[in-house]
């Protein structure tokens, strides 16, 4: 179950900056519980985290464009497995020399990646993939033949609903925070008492 430290420390009355270095370590376990490389059929996708843009200092907002690519919000990659299972990422810039090495490096070469039509996407087919292009613009999420992202965009809505709840996240805690519930997200049919059970065991390897 999902707690906020305020209610662990109001349960346990231990030292909120002892329950709050307790909760950076097991965020930095669940990072390490990721699968490595995914297989058959793949959805990848970006998307942009950050506080709402009306909170933005005017310097930030004069300097980028409030939605999509081109903001000035955290750009985060992921890959998500008709398996259910997802990866994401926070990276740097959205381009083809940042995304197609993790595509390379988390994707079984073979597989077929589902994409949206943005250029960063184009050499994905050069590099041993079978590519299915997803054509947004056009008002299109799916062409009927099960190519499609609407999976990772699930995530992505899964994602920001938690973050929300949080009242936002610096993004020097970004990663944490993102590691924590792409965790949740592969884990999420498996009971509570499996997912403690889990998170004990990782703690336990460390």
């Amino acid at each position: 179950m999902e707690q906020s430290s305020n209610s662990i420390v109001g349960q346990t009355g231990l030292d909120k900056k002892r329950v709050l270095r307790a909760l950076t370590r097991v965020r930095m376990v669940l990072a390490r519980d990721v699968p490595e490389v995914f297989s058959g059929t793949v959805e990848v996708d970006e998307t942009y985290l950050g506080g709402a843009w009306r909170n933005k200092r005017k310097v930030v907002r004069d300097g980028g464009t409030r939605r999509g690519r081109g903001t000035s919000k955290q750009p985060i990659f992921g890959i998500l497995c008709r398996n259910g299972q997802v990866w994401a990422e926070i990276v740097d810039k959205v381009d083809e020399d940042t995304l197609l090495p993790l595509i390379a490096k988390r994707v079984e070469k073979g597989s077929i990646v589902c994409s949206d039509t943005w250029k960063a996407y184009t050499g994905i087919a050069a590099r041993g993939y079978v590519h299915r292009l997803v054509h947004h613009g056009e008002g299109n999420y799916s062409d009927g033949k099960g190519n499609h992202i609407n999976g990772l965009e699930g995530f992505w809505g899964y994602l920001k609903r938690k973050l929300a709840s949080k009242g936002g996240i610096s993004r020097r805690k970004m990663p944490l925070y993102l590691a924590e519930y792409v965790w949740r997200y592969n884990h999420r049919a498996d009971p509570e008492r499996l997912k403690m059970r889990r998170i004990i065991q990782l703690l336990e390897a460390v």
